[in-house]
């Protein structure tokens, strides 16, 4: 075997290394969370996932749809903590063999892996959460991108089928994130634009047009069929906002006088008392609020208009408001570790209970020796950055992709926020993160070349290079 023989040979063997130590980090996750952690909420859809309790659109019905659809292949509700880790290292590994393919970094791929295990990410892996489907299906999106930027770099544009295939796959992920957290579409749009950029370099607009249309279909077709099939209930969720606005920016004697049905009425003058009393300064629904037997569906009408009414004589006690709450997201974080499953009578219960207190201690631990990896005004802080000096390595583009989509995602919160988790900045965190491994391993690189002539018509066209130049850089 010749010299360039045996590189590629090690060069192969690198990248079925990393897959190794993704695959034993991911048997590793599932042994630990076993058999998902489970906080009330996700309690709920895995009842709708059971159908021991009728499907609603409280939370995204998607989610409880897949697991329903899970467990009838399997049998068992650990199937959804499995599929999850398995997406989630998968990423991982892919983006870890396009780092190593791309900059010929084993620093670089291993670091990749390596954020796995970081506590702030580590610490909701195994959680059965739309915010962690939506991180997740995001970070597959973005190894669907850094697969075709790895195509690009040989030089010769990947055939048509290939580049579509790709596009149908990441839209497929980014899709199912919006799907499951409404308010994703934030984060997706710039990791759709990477997309789009890793696999034709340079669309003209025709493509942009397929492409978009593409990103719609995925979306709204999936949509429609969940209505029309699975016919969720309507909860009218929505309205929650607008009750922690009216109970926290109204006074209680405004309240008392507001033109409004006299039952909400007075519910919302309890209300306001009880989150006074209590110190709940959002979440009011659950927290504060006498909830009738239909939740909010009687009552979001009459709010809405309530709303839409008193909001616009107090613009300045909103905005105040909604930027204490924003405020209070960035800098008192909460709830960076969620431990094991809430009590309940599904006689579920954590698989392995002495993992779950050494997953705890290193999590919380680390909330305490370095708090700011849990904040959020740090991971904004870090997709600023991301956004403004993405370097002009081979990762520049999708870097301030990931800055963009960190960012929108974490200030799209602000007219919105139901709480101050830490699960609502745990996309930002993953997506600065690696953000910053690229940064640092795509130093010195060139930029990817740009589409060849043949591109646009289909033909694989090799560019000019020089002789050489697709041999991997010594590693680093």
């Amino acid at each position: 075997m010749g010299q360039t023989g045996w590189a590629g040979w090690g060069r192969q063997r690198w990248v079925w290394g990393l897959a190794a130590v993704a695959a034993v980090c991911c048997l590793a996750t599932i042994v630990v969370f076993a058999p998902g952690y489970l906080s009330p909420d996700s309690l709920d859809q895995l009842r709708q996932a059971q159908a021991k309790r009728p499907l609603t659109d409280w939370h995204p019905p998607v989610l409880s749809l897949v697991w329903r659809a899970l467990i009838a292949v399997t049998g068992s509700i650990t199937s959804m903590l499995v599929v999850q880790s398995l997406v989630f290292w998968a990423a991982l590994w892919v983006l870890a063999w396009c780092v190593w393919a791309l900059t010929g970094s084993r620093g670089g791929s291993l670091a990749v892996l390596g954020l796995g295990p970081a506590p702030f990410v580590l610490t909701f892996v195994g959680v059965v959460w739309k915010d962690v489907h939506a991180a997740f299906a995001l970070l597959a999106a973005c190894a669907v991108a850094f697969t075709g930027l790895r195509l690009r770099q040989r030089g010769t544009d990947p055939r048509p089928a290939v580049r579509w295939g790709l596009l149908w796959l990441g839209v497929l992920f980014l899709a199912y994130a919006m799907l499951v957290r409404k308010n994703a579409f934030l984060a997706a749009i710039p990791v759709f634009v990477m997309l789009v950029l890793a696999l034709w370099g340079t669309p003209g607009r025709r493509t942009w047009v397929t492409c978009t249309a593409a990103l719609v279909a995925g979306l709204v077709v999936p949509a429609a069929a969940i209505s029309l099939f699975a016919a969720p209930l309507q909860t009218k969720q929505g309205a929650q906002i607008m009750l922690d606005d009216l109970v926290h920016v109204l006074t209680v004697d405004e309240l008392r006088s507001a033109d409004a049905p006299p039952a909400l009425r007075e519910r919302l003058v309890a209300s306001a008392r009880e989150c006074e009393r209590v110190g709940a300064l959002s979440d009011a629904y659950w927290a504060c609020y006498q909830r009738p037997a239909d939740g909010l569906r009687g009552d979001s009408g009459a709010l809405t208009s309530l709303w839409l009414r008193e909001m616009s004589g107090h613009v300045p006690q909103y905005l105040q408001y909604r930027l204490l709450l924003f405020t209070t997201l960035l800098f008192e974080t909460d709830y960076a570790y969620k431990a094991g499953i809430t009590r309940n009578d599904l006689g579920v219960e954590v698989a392995h209970p002495r993992l779950e207190d050494m997953l705890g201690t290193y999590v919380n631990g680390m909330v305490e020796d370095l708090p700011w990896l849990f904040r959020g005004w740090f991971w904004l802080a870090v997709a600023v950055v991301l956004t403004v000096r993405p370097g002009k390595g081979a990762f520049a583009m999708p870097i301030r992709a990931l800055g963009i989509s960190s960012a929108a995602y974490i200030l799209g919160y602000l007219p919105i926020m139901p709480a101050t988790d830490f699960r609502y900045v745990y996309w930002p965190a993953i997506a600065c993160a690696l953000g910053l491994v690229l940064l640092w391993a795509g130093r010195g690189t060139a930029p990817p070349p740009p589409e060849s002539p043949g591109a646009r018509t289909g033909r694989a066209v090799t560019a000019h290079r020089p002789a050489g130049a697709g041999d991997q850089s010594p590693a680093r």
